[in-house]
């Protein structure tokens, strides 16, 4: 998800989620037992903040077909069997919505960014799904609130140099608050979880630090959720994304002994967390398999250490190597048979917690400068798009 940020360590790879809800769905939207929410990159269409990157007015586009082996018998370049859509055209966007709905992928999460006061990478979602969608299904946001970085910039090698920062202070906080509650959340089709939009944070900690520290953090984030209500919904619900930017402790806040992730959340009034991808857990290098199976083996782990509902995350690759000028590692033998083992896992653990919603989060419908995308190749085809459906449509 980064279209900036190019950084080796593992984690850092991403840029910069129940059953049907109640009062919130249309009666356009197919019903589902589950609702299947993948992550959105909204970087394939032209972004002028982003041209001095690529050139070609593509966006990220222009490094996946440009993309090389690294190696013998890398898979590169990735070729999308649609072609190079511009999702900002409400008529390639209106492709992915059909395809998505038909497949059981019923919600997008965008990944949403904010730099230097201003919205980025906005265009998909105001240009193209907004337009395109009419209902057919819901979305919601994920404030990807990284710095953007690059170090694979030929003209800009140093490493981890900082283009634009992620955090924001108290007034840019503010900002974002009152866009989002206007532009999107009283939009019919976002998601909604007991009638409360759903916003998730990508960094806590980057966010922590913005604002000056937890203190000041908590005001802005209790003063977002009476926003929220003044603008007439019942709530906010607050969803966190779980790895390592995810604080564990905090320090200075007076009487309070917050020493783990746990007591972080509860401290901010998060209501849910979900993962991004499994290379946030896992390294991603080598078989798919095993670092599926080691990825999902924590959520136990998730289960044992949380109070609030975790959803579960499957996601369906890894090669972020069209980002790099070196090789990184890389997950091989990705194939959709493999990955409906993960689905029918992720349902398995969405019924073992009934007093949740059903709610999977699928990484990525579209992380092709990831290698982890569902939208069809010329390897696969729709052979990703088609296990979830045989999961969520052709059993409902």
């Amino acid at each position: 998800m980064y279209l900036l940020t190019r950084n080796s360590n593992l984690f850092l790879w991403t840029i910069l989620t129940v059953g049907i809800v109640a009062g919130c769905q249309q009666p356009e939207k197919p019903k589902q037992a589950y609702d299947v929410a993948a992550f959105y990159w909204p970087a394939y269409h032209y972004e002028p903040r982003a041209e001095f990157l690529f050139p070609d007015k593509k966006g990220e586009w222009e490094i996946i077909y440009n993309a090389k082996p690294k190696e013998e018998g890398h898979a590169q370049p990735k070729v999308p069997l649609w072609g190079y859509l511009d999702e900002a055209d409400s008529a390639d966007m209106d492709k992915k919505i059909t395809a998505a709905v038909s497949h059981g992928v019923n919600t997008f999460i965008f990944d949403w960014y904010w730099y230097e006061g201003q919205p980025f990478l906005e265009s998909c979602v105001n240009d193209g799904f907004l337009k395109a969608n009419k209902g057919r299904m819901n979305f919601y946001l994920m404030w990807a609130n990284h710095d953007a970085t690059t170090y694979w910039d030929v003209d800009n090698p140093k490493i981890d140099s900082v283009i634009w920062k992620g955090g924001v202070d108290r007034e840019q906080f503010d900002n974002v608050v009152d866009r989002v509650i206007e532009k999107y959340f009283r939009d019919p089709s976002y998601y909604k979880i007991k009638g409360e939009p759903v916003f998730c944070i990508y960094e806590l900690q980057t966010l922590i630090n913005g604002l000056g520290g937890p203190q000041q953090t908590k005001e802005a984030l209790d003063d977002f959720r009476a926003k929220v209500k003044a603008a007439g919904f019942p709530g906010l619900h607050l969803q966190g994304i779980l790895w390592s930017a995810l604080p564990s402790t905090i320090a200075g806040v007076p009487g309070d002994q917050i020493e783990t992730q746990e007591d972080v959340l509860k401290y901010f009034g998060f209501n849910s967390l979900t993962n991004y991808c499994w290379a946030h857990l896992q390294n991603p290098d080598g078989d798919y398999t095993q670092w599926a199976e080691a990825s999902t083996a924590m959520w136990t782990d998730f289960d044992r250490d949380f109070s609030i509902p975790y959803f579960p995350n499957v996601t369906v690759g890894w090669d972020a190597n069209p980002r790099f000028l070196f090789k990184a590692g890389y997950i091989t033998n990705p194939a959709p048979e493999k990955f409906a083992t993960y689905v029918e896992k992720a349902k398995a653990y969405a019924d073992a917690h009934p007093d949740q919603p059903k709610l999977i989060t699928i990484n990525a419908w579209n992380e092709w400068s990831e290698g982890s995308y569902l939208e069809p190749d010329t390897v696969h085809g729709l052979g990703y798009l088609e296990v979830l459906k045989k999961a969520f449509v052709e059993n409902e």
